[in-house]
């Protein structure tokens, strides 16, 4: 009668406390699923949870021992007993799972974040990039349309310089004959030019040249320029002015008829008196833009 009071007891022993372990785990995983703030709390359970399994399977075997109950109810409740330590073990295995997946999550977001400020220094570079980009294609644009422009100038240049080289070879222009050009200064006195070669008191500088005949020319009006250039290469002004023809500066244009015979030819310009220096001076002779004749001369 004791043995089956025994058993009994065990029997509500046993089921009271696989209810118990059972309900422990269901309000264990509910718990989990709701709040991860809990884990901590979870852990303690499982750890009191094992306490009392091992408890509960030191009872079963000290029950055993005693031979209280029969072999099979005992095998029984052992199995149920492991399946909960197993059932627990797998607990443990989740949460630390749970926590390197955690470890592995923070690692992927501080990625995430390192590759975001990247991107976002990338595209600003990009834009940066875009408005180069740009610019330089304004400017190439720019650089083009100039090209474009010094191409049509350069083109109307050529056919400038091609109409003249054809007008050169057609005109006839005059010849003069060999050292003939000559330079010299004069200064005044009572009205009368007086020749001189003292620098400080030359009022005019005059030029002559010998035109040499030309049987092909009859009455023909033309046009020469006198350029005299100081010590310093620079040209001298007609009482203050010069002509520009062609790009090239003049001190002054003669004007003449030419019959085709040989022609001697002088003409002056008027200079400040102290305004020349000592030194070489040089006159030469042009018509239109050729240089026809060219001399030196010495003021002191």
């Amino acid at each position: 009668m004791e043995s089956q009071d025994t058993k009994f007891n065990y029997k509500i022993i046993s089921t009271a406390l696989v209810a118990v372990i059972i309900a422990i785990l269901i309000a264990f995983y509910y718990s989990y699923a709701q709040s991860q703030t809990q884990l901590s709390y979870l852990e303690d359970q499982k750890e009191l949870l094992v306490k009392d399994v091992t408890l509960m399977k030191v009872e079963v075997d000290r029950l055993s021992g005693l031979n209280e109950i029969n072999d099979i109810e005992l095998q029984t409740s052992q199995t149920q007993v492991q399946k909960l330590l197993d059932s627990v073990g797998r607990l443990n295995f989740s949460i630390t799972k749970l926590k390197e997946s955690q470890k592995v999550l923070r690692a992927l977001e501080l990625k995430f974040d390192s590759l975001k400020v990247k991107n976002n220094f990338l595209r600003y570079n990009n834009s940066l990039l875009a408005d180069k980009y740009e610019k330089t294609r304004k400017e190439i644009q720019e650089l083009r349309g100039k090209t474009n422009s010094l191409e049509r100038a350069e083109s109307l240049v050529r056919q400038k310089n091609k109409e003249l080289s054809k007008e050169l070879k057609v005109k006839s222009y005059l010849q003069m004959s060999e050292n003939s050009a000559e330079g010299s200064g004069f200064r005044l006195r009572a009205g009368r030019p007086i020749q001189t070669n003292k620098a400080s008191i030359i009022e005019k500088l005059r030029g002559c040249v010998t035109i040499l005949g030309n049987p092909n020319e009859r009455g023909n009006i033309k046009v020469i320029y006198l350029q005299f250039l100081n010590p310093d290469m620079k040209v001298i002004e007609d009482n203050a002015n010069t002509i520009s023809v062609g790009g090239n500066t003049y001190s002054k244009r003669v004007e003449l008829v030419y019959l085709g015979k040989e022609l001697s030819v002088c003409d002056a310009i008027t200079v400040p008196e102290g305004s020349l220096e000592e030194g070489i001076y040089t006159l030469n002779i042009f018509e239109d833009e050729r240089l026809l004749s060219s001399t030196e001369f010495q003021l002191k």
